[in-house]
């Protein structure tokens, strides 16, 4: 009997032993899958609903075994809740340590300058990474959502890439765009030449939407800039299409007419004196720099000369003999 116990309890250990080996084994094993595999942490989910959640996404994993790894290393109650990636020969151990450090899976989204709003929130409506948290909210609804000081969305947010952990809020991403656009403001606001006619910067926004819309060339952003200061600094419309076509909207097909020109809105430079009241587009930071800091000069108008860049005049006889040699 006493050898039978003693049989018994080596057998035990040695099970033990065997079974402790082919864990550790597998916890450091490459997984079976050829290719990544996307899967999703609810929030709230304990250790046993999340490994049910894994295999239902089609991790190749034992929903049992991955319990016991993350509560024999004590990160049961660790487990992040998001959208994640498993990729080909990731370990048992590796995909956990994922999960528990939150390196969650990410998608990205442009933000193009020059764009108008519309647009920008035409492209994060359309993202499927994204969850959609602002659907049905007004521009206004929205900036309210997103802690803005302001009331028109135009212009307050910043053309760039932004990366965000696959199916966060949209929200995130507006925030983070608006945030992004008043550091940049005003860290260029911080570095402006002196004299500049803006009352804010605010104003010195709008005018960065102008250059951006108005600029072929790059190199020529600080000219443009040059040309719109110094009309308005001397008391000059404006006088630039991009501000009418905002201000007509759905109406503009494509082509200025002359009535276009005439038809008086808040954004027409043809009719109102100054700045229109809200930007009209994205600037990207070298328009904001621009608008800033113009390039010194007496020019007051310019004329394209159909290659993309651009004559500049410094009186309008020079201007209408520039328009009849690049345009008529």
């Amino acid at each position: 009997m006493k050898k039978f116990f003693v049989f018994c309890t080596l057998l035990i250990l040695l099970t033990a032993a065997l079974g402790t080996w082919a864990f550790v084994r597998w916890m450091d094993t490459p997984l079976e899958n050829e290719k990544s595999v996307e899967f999703t942490i609810k929030s709230g989910s304990n250790v046993r609903s999340a490994a049910r959640q894994l295999v239902d996404a089609g991790v190749p994993i034992q929903p049992y075994f991955f319990e016991i790894l993350a509560r024999v290393t004590g990160r049961a109650a660790s487990l992040k809740a998001g959208s994640f990636e498993l990729m080909p020969q990731e370990t048992p151990q590796q995909l956990l340590r994922k999960i528990v450090e939150g390196k969650f899976s990410l998608s990205n989204l442009s933000i193009i300058e020059g764009w108008s709003f519309r647009q920008m929130r035409n492209a994060i409506d359309a993202h499927t990474a994204i969850r959609h948290d602002t659907t049905g909210l007004s521009d206004q609804d929205l900036l309210k959502k997103i802690g803005s000081q302001y009331s028109h969305p135009e212009g307050l947010f910043f053309p760039d890439t932004y990366l965000f952990a696959k199916n966060s809020s949209d929200i995130q991403v507006y925030q983070q765009a608006h945030q992004a656009m008043l550091n940049k403001l005003d860290e260029a606001w911080n570095k402006r030449a002196t004299n500049l006619p803006y009352k804010d910067a605010y104003q010195a926004l709008i005018m960065a939407s102008i250059i951006e819309k108005e600029t072929g060339q790059a190199s020529e952003r600080g000219m443009i800039a040059s040309v719109f200061v110094n009309r308005l600094r001397s008391g000059m419309l404006l006088q630039t299409d991009p501000t009418v076509i905002y201000g007509m909207g759905d109406k503009f097909q494509g082509n200025i007419r002359k009535r276009d020109l005439t038809t008086d809105t808040p954004y027409n430079t043809y009719t109102r004196a100054g700045l229109p009241p809200t930007p009209i587009a994205l600037p990207g930071i070298d328009a904001i720099k621009a608008a800033l800091n113009p390039e010194p000069s007496n020019a007051y108008y310019f004329v394209a000369r159909g290659n993309g860049t651009s004559h500049f005049s410094e009186n309008l006889n020079d201007h209408n003999k520039a328009v009849n040699k690049y345009q008529r």
